[in-house]
């Protein structure tokens, strides 16, 4: 159970309840983290927008570099419903889900590309000390603009810090998987 608790559509204000209605229509369930930002109406109203323009704007990088440095960013720092999430996200962009499960062995796993290796390091720089001894370095960003480019940079950046961003307030919201990995998904506010 979430340490705020979801807002119910019975209790959500015309703009949350068509809000809701959009995002199950588009996953099947309304995203518990949705339905808990929801006590602040103005933020939820925010968030939402910022979170359609930044996927509207972010098609430089592959798809598959993009998903696999946010999955790493979701798993390192523990965030069970963004992991959840990232797998169904991954699995609906056509994505390999299977090789998720070697994502602590990237670095030495044949499934990955040396791209996809240069991404998930850089998202390991950014998730810990960015400054400290594993941080991220200019030799590492130099790499990074040499594979994707000046705007597959600032991309991959920007997709890094946000899903630490999702990633760091769900958890301390007590927010946990969902079962969209699974298509088994529950109902946020059907256990309040």
């Amino acid at each position: 159970m979430t340490r705020i608790p979801s807002v119910a559509p019975t209790d959500a204000g015309p703009l949350i309840k068509v809000a809701y209605k959009f995002t199950a229509r588009q996953f099947g369930e309304v995203p518990e983290p949705f339905a808990v930002l929801a006590n602040h109406r103005k933020l939820f109203l925010a968030a939402a927008r910022h979170e359609m323009a930044v996927k509207k704007a972010s098609k430089v990088l592959p798809v598959n570099v993009r998903e696999l440095a946010v999955y790493r960013v979701a798993w390192t720092v523990g965030c069970s419903w963004c992991v959840d999430f990232g797998t169904m996200l991954s699995r609906l962009d056509g994505l390999d889900v299977e090789r998720l499960k070697e994502i602590a062995h990237y670095q030495d796993s044949p499934l990955y590309s040396d791209d996809e290796k240069a991404a998930i390091a850089y998202a390991d720089a950014m998730t810990g000390d960015p400054h400290g001894e594993h941080g991220v370095t200019d030799e590492q960003v130099a790499d990074l603009e040499r594979r994707f480019g000046k705007a597959g940079v600032v991309e991959l950046t920007y997709q890094i810090g946000l899903e630490n961003m999702r990633s760091r307030m769900y958890s301390a919201l007590g927010i946990t998987e969902q079962g969209f990995s699974t298509d088994s998904c529950r109902v946020p506010w059907a256990e309040d």
